[in-house]
């Protein structure tokens, strides 16, 4: 049997029959640390668990996992869950950072937490300063886990403990459940300990990884009559009989801590453990829970119940001095009342290194249930007011102040409304809107003032817009309704309304609730600004019935605006993205999208949403400058990271990056970005438009690099065929998967769904097929060879009027697949040199080879075989394993081995490439270029082609893209 002492010499009995848990303890510290001077392994940590009822002995384990800890040297953290501290977001975190940073100024806790602090202060109890916004609980939580990670590292072997996990509060244990399976990659041991039947319903995955294998986890079971016998006899003395001591088992079932209790009562009353005794241990038996533990506690007096009482209603925050104001007594009588609890086994003793510390505690969480439920409902909630304001005027804060104020039946109390709103407010800058939003609702039903009402129920649908949209919708709408409502807080309120609607695709709602505002603005800013909303929302819709009127309407309006304001730059990178999609010459949506830029569009304005700037982004990317496009999208990525926002607006950041790559044809580095945003997004829910984003994108890449069985169990373990959305920015769901079909060999429902996106896209006026390519697949899918001709020359004609070497280039290869013989050549020839003329690297990889294939089969070997060689060349770079292994088969086929291939993929321009470029930028044509480097063209047009992939811009992009080079270059000393 396992044998310790602790401070209250309770820990010696309860440690009986618990060898197999002290082993796991020590074998999993000796992993830990190989010996208390040898270093440390960084992936030597693991996740240990206790799981039972109450009372039997989890805290006392753990007391024991600290103790040995230490004596291995150990750097140890604790924390404890509180039953009433489970609303108060956070709560355990701060109990596991707080000492660490307790002595530290700003300046250290800056130097701790690093580029870290402002998303994560607010969360462990620091001042943030003052910042615009607040992170999203991801965010949060992937800072935390920096904090942990390093500190585990600095302060290796790291042994982190938490108790009473049931009781944890949500956005803790949602930390917690996302950072601990990486603990077995640290240096750092997890022990937890918890009430299995008391874990919240939200806890399941926390249990799951608990119980899971890899983990230690261990029930806890009652003790047996021997162990039994053990506590009463080492309390009560050897001589107590053996029919005492199974009575004794009997009345307590084996739990240790009313085992305990019990034979310290006992002992009190100095009863002889003997079985003639036995009706008097079952009366002692009822007194050590229950009402018997009530019935002791009145017995110690009217000052004791109620300082008692106090300490129970303030929880974790309890102290001498905090629970005398709480129940109105003075400093002689709090003394006296601490000092016979302590006595009764009520409160626990000062810890022997702190007598004087003024906190208190409870001798065990089953006896602070016992009291708190023991308070008078009517008294309880007084008491919890009085509380509020007591621990509000000791200046802990207003959260600390509202999880009292949660507990007070309403009474119209002003202070009550600020305290909750200020609560709310402290909880949205720390990521815990679910938090806030209590807060708030309470604060609703107090309720505030009239003049006031607006405000609350503002704040109140802001703080649920990520969590529950529909109930955002609800308090927003009824905003609105408010009498008294100021201007400035109305364009606000309408601003949310619409995205919350929009963001639960009601696309519809949001464009009419933001039209309406419009027309009834008597403000021209606010006018403008609702306008450029209703553009957005209408632009996002599926089901909008005279899409071409709308797009008249914004270029007539566009047309008039300068780029003053963000309002008119939203209303011109609408108009650049509505030119874009619906298939205008690239040069006007450019120049509407240069417009818009003006001095840089934020992603992170909690005022304008990130939607415009990444459409004008990828205004860029279709326009054949990619380049530009990534310089955008890098940005708006660093801003997200940098404000805390790591959910859906960070996973779009990087799924839509990795397509940028992907159309520059680096697909390699595309799949690794666009996994990394579904990653994200499947932490931010299930599908949900973050999620189909990434799939569908994904899906793209992997059949581009040939893997077209990855990409269709892809699409199968997210049911994508099943959800692709009907109205989507980009990609056109349905397309994707179309494609996804054809590669599978399904042409039949490849061009049932392709015929359906014509129709719902024909009628809106979108035709450009480098944004939706509907055509130009369902060529390939249909089998009649005239409609398929049909539909291919359609699409190279629209291809020709948005007029970029890609799109031109893709279409003709699209319909260079429908027509046969010399034809083909001709059109295989011609893509070749328009995309030789673009940045896409993959799709002229792929024309190349089509065009290599082609001329073999018509005889022509030695041009066949500078086209194949060329194409395998640039499907190694691009990481197009299928078409490189194609290029090869029809080279061996041809007998024509391919030559020492260029693989290295530099981005980098060498300085004769450096120099082309600057010529090429000034509109020097190919002959004039070729005529100045003593070169043949063809030798100049692959050097120009290598030059615009790399660049990631067509010729029409250079000069802008120099000319911010040369200022990045330049400094004011210059």
């Amino acid at each position: 049997m396992a044998y310790t002492g602790d401070r209250q010499g309770r820990t010696r009995r309860l440690l009986l029959e618990r060898d197999a848990e002290l082993a796991a303890v020590d074998a999993l510290l000796t992993e830990l640390r190989a010996s208390p001077t040898g270093p440390v392994a960084p992936g030597t940590g693991g996740l240990m668990a206790f799981a039972g009822p109450a009372g039997l002995g989890k805290t006392t384990l753990l007391t024991e996992v600290r103790r040995r800890a230490v004596a291995r040297g150990c750097t140890v953290l604790s924390a404890r869950g509180g039953e009433h501290e489970q609303g108060v977001a956070f709560h355990v975190v701060r109990q596991l950072v707080q000492p660490v940073l307790a002595t530290g100024t700003e300046k250290e806790h800056r130097r701790i937490l690093g580029s870290w602090y402002d998303i994560v202060a607010p969360a462990v109890g620091l001042v943030a300063g003052n910042r615009n916004g607040s992170p999203d609980p991801q965010g949060v939580r992937d800072g935390l886990d920096w904090i942990a990670t390093r500190f585990a590292v600095q302060h290796a072997p790291l042994v982190v403990v938490l108790d009473d996990a049931h009781w944890a509060d949500a956005e803790s244990l949602a930390w917690l459940t996302g950072f601990a399976p990486r603990v077995s990659e640290l240096p750092m041991l997890l022990v937890v300990a918890y009430r299995s039947d008391e874990l919240p319903a939200d806890a399941a995955a926390f249990a799951k990884l608990a119980e899971r294998d890899g983990s230690h986890p261990f029930s806890l079971v009652p003790f047996t009559p021997g162990a039994v016998s053990r506590i009463v006899r080492d309390t009560l003395g050897e001589e107590a009989d053996e029919g005492f001591c199974r009575e004794t088992w009997a009345v307590t079932g084996g739990n240790p801590f009313e085992t305990v209790e019990l034979a310290a009562k006992v002992a009190d009353r100095g009863l002889k453990p003997q079985v003639v005794h036995v009706p008097e241990l079952r009366e002692l038996a009822s007194a050590v829970k229950g009402s018997g533990l009530v019935d002791r506690l009145e017995r110690l007096g009217t000052s004791a119940v109620r300082f008692a009482w106090s300490a129970a209603v303030l929880g974790g925050e309890a102290s001498r001095s905090l629970a005398a104001s709480v129940g109105g007594l003075g400093e002689a009588e709090s003394a006296d009342a601490v000092a016979r609890l302590r006595e009764a086994r009520i409160l626990a003793a000062p810890a022997p290194d702190a007598p004087d510390d003024d906190r208190l505690e409870f001798f065990h969480p089953l006896v602070a249930t016992a009291v708190y439920r023991a308070i008078p409902s009517a008294f309880r909630v007084a008491m919890h007011g009085q509380a509020a304001a007591v621990v509000s005027g000791a200046g802990l804060g207003a959260a600390t102040a509202a999880r009292h104020l949660l507990e007070v039946h309403p009474e119209s109390d002003p202070w009550a409304v600020r305290q909750l709103r200020e609560a709310a407010r402290e909880y949205l800058r720390a990521g815990a809107p679910e938090a806030a939003r209590r807060c708030l609702a309470r604060a609703l039903r107090e309720p505030p003032a009239l003049d006031e009402r607006a405000d609350v129920l503002f704040e109140l649908g802001c703080s649920a817009l990520l969590t529950e949209p529909a109930t955002t919708v609800n308090h927003l709408r009824a905003a609105l309704d408010e009498p008294v409502l100021d201007p400035a807080l109305r364009e606000a309120i309408v601003y949310r309304l619409a995205q919350a609607l929009g963001h639960s695709d009601r696309m519809a709602e949001a464009a009419e609730t933001v039209a309406v505002a419009a027309r009834g603005a008597t403000d021209a800013r606010t006018r403008l600004r609702m306008q450029a909303e209703q553009f957005m929302w209408n632009a996002f819709r599926a089901d909008e019935r005279d899409s071409p009127a709308r797009s008249r309407r914004l270029a007539r309006l566009a047309d008039h605006l300068n780029g003053r304001g963000l309002a008119e730059r939203y209303i011109l990178g609408l108009r650049a993205w509505d030119a874009m999609v619906r298939g205008e010459p690239a040069a006007t949506a450019l120049h509407y999208a240069e417009e818009a830029l003006g001095d840089g569009l934020k992603w992170t304005d909690d005022q304008w949403g990130f939607e415009v700037p990444v459409l004008v982004a990828l205004t860029f990317m279709y326009c054949d400058q990619p380049g530009r496009a990534e310089e955008l999208f890098n940005k708006g990525i660093a801003e997200c990271e940098k404000k805390g926002w790591r959910g859906a607006h960070l996973s779009f950041g990087f799924t839509l990056l990795g397509y940028i790559r992907y159309r520059r044809g680096r697909l390699d580095e595309a799949e690794t970005l666009v996994r990394g945003g579904l990653r994200i997004a499947d932490r931010v829910g299930h599908q949900v438009p973050a999620q189909y984003f990434a799939i569908g994108i994904l899906i793209e890449i992997l059949l581009a690099r040939g893997r077209t069985q990855d990409a269709h169990e892809l699409a199968t373990r997210y049911s994508y065929g099943d959800v692709v959305p009907s109205a989507v920015v980009y990609p056109d769901s349905q397309t994707v998967y179309s494609e996804l079909l054809l590669a599978l060999g399904m042409r039949r429902e490849a061009e049932q769904q392709l015929a359906r996106v014509g129709l719902r896209l024909e009628p809106r006026g979108i035709r450009n097929p480098a944004w939706c390519p509907w055509q130009l697949h369902l060529a390939q899918a249909v089998d009649d060879p005239e409609r398929a001709l049909e539909f291919a020359t359609e699409g190279l004609g629209r291809a020709r009027r948005f007029g970029t070497p890609s799109a031109i280039g893709q279409a003709l290869r699209a319909m260079a697949s429908v027509v046969q013989g010399t034809r083909r050549v001709t059109l295989l020839a011609e893509a070749v040199e328009h995309l030789e003329r673009s940045p896409s690297g993959y799709d002229l990889a792929c024309a190349l080879v089509d065009h290599g294939v082609a001329l073999r089969r018509a005889g022509q070997p030695q041009e066949a075989a500078e086209r194949l060689h060329r194409g395998l060349e640039g499907a190694v770079q691009c990481g197009a394993d299928a078409l490189a292994t194609r290029a090869r088969e029809e080279l061996d086929a041809a007998g024509l081995w391919p030559l020492q291939l260029r693989t290295a993929a530099t981005e980098s321009l060498t300085a004769q490439e450096r120099t082309v470029a600057e010529w090429a930028a000034r509109g020097w044509s190919t002959t004039r270029i070729a005529e100045e480097l003593g070169a043949q063209a063809p030798v100049v047009t692959r050097l120009l082609s290598d030059i615009y992939r790399k660049v990631g811009s067509d010729q029409a992009g250079l000069p802008g893209l120099i000319g911010r080079q040369a200022g990045e270059r330049t400094t004011p000393g210059d």
